[in-house]
């Protein structure tokens, strides 16, 4: 620093009256020139000890993984760089939960694929026929990976969730192609004709349908928020994989067919083989209850509708969530202070939660960052201090999430002289945070309602760890001068302001670069800085006196800052929520908002995970209503008529029974991942429904009266109906046990919904939707008929009048 020191002052005041230049003075001289450290604001430590943080973030099109493993390969060098005595301890990392959820999704989609060709097997009871058909699972797979590659979609945990979800389906349309191949073959026809007769009654009822169920996800990826951000590239993976499907069923399989499939040895004709099929153990379970059915229209939809109310009742039982927890194994907690809490007294306080966090057995590592604020004095001036203390928790791999979060709570809530304590989730979405908006123009209102709706959320069952941002009142330090007096000895309010501020805290004047680094100049009065306010009123002023001479020096409150929001003030009032389903809470808290007698002007909006969910459901109710018009424009295409399509579209809310049920069964909570399977069952529940239907409408065409076409058309598609069903649910069952412990947020609430509404939807499918068929075909019947008759009446009355 000599340097600084030497550097020369030639000040005009020291100018001579004779104008005779004075020496230059040393900047040493007149002042103490050192370099010393900043004093500091803020302190961390990892596991007890002194550390100094840093974070690492990805940009928007990075891979976390490899990102965390080139991080992780270069800490050795790091630490040889540094010297003997470092460590550096991984303290967050995305990666490793990313990895595991990809792996246990692989585990799962792999279990999946065997458990669907097990199923295929077990129908087809053929070696040569599962293989024909399973080939479309990975051909599928392998178009829709290329289909990820050229739009730069990342193999992530909601495409690979997506591949593991179509798995299950994109065997169905290869499962009716074949069974309606080796149907043609056993009746004893020649293989290419059998083939070609095959393929042709059923390619426009497998199109038909596969693109139902694409047009159930095309909307998601059109829906914005944060449903499009994480469920558009889902909906693109989902809706590529069956549209290979689709084409691999039409081409491939029928050519595999043509050459691994061979006629049944001692060829029956066609019927003998349905006599043989009628016998069958499915058919003769079957068929007494599709005539039933459609002989008793009236009372079927009556239990079909009982049902479906009964269903329905019980969905306030149903527990909701935003985001479930997406296997993170890293806890945030937040520590904050009393307003102008000095940092010696923040970190003893940090210190004692540490005690804490260090003797819980599941946890692995933690890091605390304290402060940030300034200290002593002058954090008086300037409003801050160490008011939080934010802590980063990293759990070993057995360790229970929830388990270590009420741990922390039963241990650190509730101890006054810790300050507040918050403890959440790191790395998720932040779904158990509940938060109110309270705004209002006059502070005082504002501090009043405020007030009121913390009462009303601290009452709110399920919700812990109320906290209020409204601006606590800190002590801080007024000076007011008196300018008359200052102006008399030659001071201004500026220069008064300057002085204190340097006698208290130094002023930045510059920076120097010397020794390859660079410093703040700062500037000081000599001798001790005050250290209190009668230390302060005594502080020297240029030309004799003291600031208390000048200015009035006090102590006042204030705040530590003002939120505004839309030009008013703002304040924020949140908490957990700790209960089982966020809805119910939200419902309760609204509730008890919607009571409340706020003063005039005063006003709340619910925010935070309630806000996120309403969003979210919202945009994919837009999402289903959309999704429900374009099958019902593919359902219209297919059928050439408006009233079939409808039979389907009012069939669909009794698929919902199964869900339900399920859901409740399992414990499964309501929440986004959930909401995007409900989507999926639209496109599934009219699937197979197509393919019944056409069959149905094609024996009508040959001149098959309408209660025998019905049930000739329950008869053969029973069968791959069965089969299509007990593949997905089979395909999706690994997802839904979780199997693997893992596998991400998606995973299981969604395969418990399809399988749900699978088991519905496919009795839905067998029983009632012929039923509805018959009951709207025999009606339009009945009309052709008195239609014809007074025709022919009239004509006999023409013919009649004429003679």
């Amino acid at each position: 620093m000599a340097d600084l020191e030497n550097l020369y002052l030639t000040p005009a005041a020291a100018q001579p009256p004779t104008g005779t230049p004075a020496a230059p003075v040393r900047l040493g001289d007149v002042a103490e020139v050192a370099l010393t450290t900043k004093e500091a604001t803020s302190l961390t430590r990892t596991n007890g000890a002194a550390s100094l943080g840093l974070s690492i973030t990805a940009t928007p099109d990075g891979n976390t993984v490899a990102i965390s493993e080139e991080v992780r390969a270069k800490l050795p060098d790091l630490v040889a760089a540094i010297g003997s005595g470092t460590a550096l301890t991984v303290i967050s990392d995305q990666a490793p939960a990313i990895e595991q959820a990809i792996d246990n999704l692989t585990t799962e989609g792999m279990l999946g694929l065997v458990m669907a060709v097990l199923v295929i097997l077990v129908f087809l009871f053929s070696v040569r026929s599962t293989l024909v058909t399973a080939v479309s699972i990975p051909l599928s797979v392998l178009i829709a990976l290329i289909a990820l590659w050229t739009q730069d979609y990342s193999l992530n945990m909601l495409t690979l969730g997506a591949l593991t979800i179509a798995i299950g389906r994109v065997v169905d349309d290869a499962i009716v192609v074949l069974e309606n191949i080796k149907r043609h073959l056993s009746y004893g026809e020649e293989r290419k004709s059998a083939i070609l007769t095959g393929v042709r009654e059923v390619a426009g009822a497998v199109t038909s349908s596969t693109l139902t169920t694409v047009a159930v996800f095309l909307p998601i990826a059109f829906v914005g928020g944060l449903v499009g951000e994480l469920f558009g590239p889902f909906s693109v993976t989902v809706a590529v994989a069956l549209l290979a499907s689709l084409l691999v069923s039409l081409t491939v399989v029928p050519v595999l067919a043509y050459w691994f499939l061979k006629p049944p040895k001692g060829r029956l004709d066609r019927e003998a083989v349905e006599n043989r099929e009628r016998n069958g153990i499915l058919q003769r379970a079957y068929v007494p209850v599709l005539r039933w059915a459609t002989e008793r229209r009236l009372t079927t939809v009556v239990i079909a509708l009982l049902i479906l109310i009964g269903t329905l009742s019980l969905v306030p039982q149903l527990n909701t969530s935003f985001i479930d927890d997406a296997g993170q194994k890293t806890i945030a907690m937040e520590q904050t202070f009393p307003a102008g809490t000095s940092l010696e007294t923040a970190d003893a306080r940090a210190k004692d939660v540490e005690s804490v966090i260090g003797g819980i057995k599941a946890v692995e590592t933690y890091q605390v960052n304290i402060g940030g604020g300034g200290t002593g004095l002058a954090a008086m001036f300037g409003g801050g201090g160490a008011t939080k203390a934010s802590y980063a928790i990293t759990l070993k791999d057995d360790g229970d999430l929830a388990a270590v979060q009420d741990e922390l709570r039963g241990k650190l809530t509730g101890r006054a002289e810790l300050g507040e304590i918050t403890v959440g989730e790191s790395g998720g979405f932040g779904g158990d945070v509940l938060e109110v908006k309270v705004t209002a123009d006059d502070p005082a209102v504002l501090k009043e309602a405020t007030a009121k709706v913390t009462a009303a959320m601290s009452g709110t069952p399920g919700v812990t760890e109320v906290k209020s941002s409204i601006s606590e009142t800190v002590p801080r330090i007024e000076i007011s001068v008196d300018r008359k007096t200052a102006a008399a000895r030659g001071l201004s309010e500026v220069a008064i302001a300057q002085l204190v501020t340097q006698a208290v805290q130094g002023g930045t004047l510059t920076q120097v670069t010397f020794d390859g680094t660079t410093a703040d100049v700062v500037l000081k009065a000599g001798g001790k800085a005050p250290g209190s306010i009668e230390e302060l009123r005594a502080l020297p002023m240029p030309g004799g006196g003291t600031l208390d001479d000048v200015a009035d020096v006090e102590i006042a409150d204030g705040p530590i800052a003002v939120d505004h929001t839309g030009g008013s003030r703002t304040a924020k009032v949140s908490g957990t929520n700790t209960g089982e389903s966020l809805g119910a809470t939200t419902q309760e808290l609204t509730k008890r908002l919607d009571a409340l007698t706020l003063p005039d002007g005063a006003t709340f909006a619910l925010g935070g995970a309630s806000s996120d969910q309403a969003e979210a459901f919202r945009n994919l109710g837009l999402a289903l209503v959309a999704a429900i018009a374009l099958v019902f424009m593919v359902m219209v295409a297919t059928f050439r008529s408006l009233i079939q399509p409808l039979i389907l579209l009012v069939s669909i809310p009794f698929a919902a029974t199964g869900t339900i049920l399920l859901l409740l069964a399992t414990g499964t909570s309501l929440g986004l991942a959930a909401m995007i399977g409900l989507l999926m069952l639209v496109g599934i529940v009219v699937t197979n429904a197509i393919v019944l239907l056409d069959l149905i409408n094609q024996y009508r065409r040959q001149g098959m009266p309408l209660s025998e076409a019905v049930i000739e058309g329950g008869r053969n598609r029973l069968r791959p109906i069965l089969m299509t069903a007990l593949a997905t649910i089979f395909a999706l069952l690994p997802m839904a046990l979780g199997i693997t412990g893992g596998g991400g947020f998606i995973s299981k609430p969604l395969a418990v919904v399809v399988i749900g509404g699978l088991v519905s939807s496919t009795l839905l499918t067998l029983v009632l939707v012929p039923t509805l068929y018959t009951m709207v075909e025999l009606r339009k019947e009945k009309r052709a008929a008195k239609r014809e008759k007074r025709a022919d009446t009239e004509e006999r009355e023409t013919v009649g009048a004429t003679a």
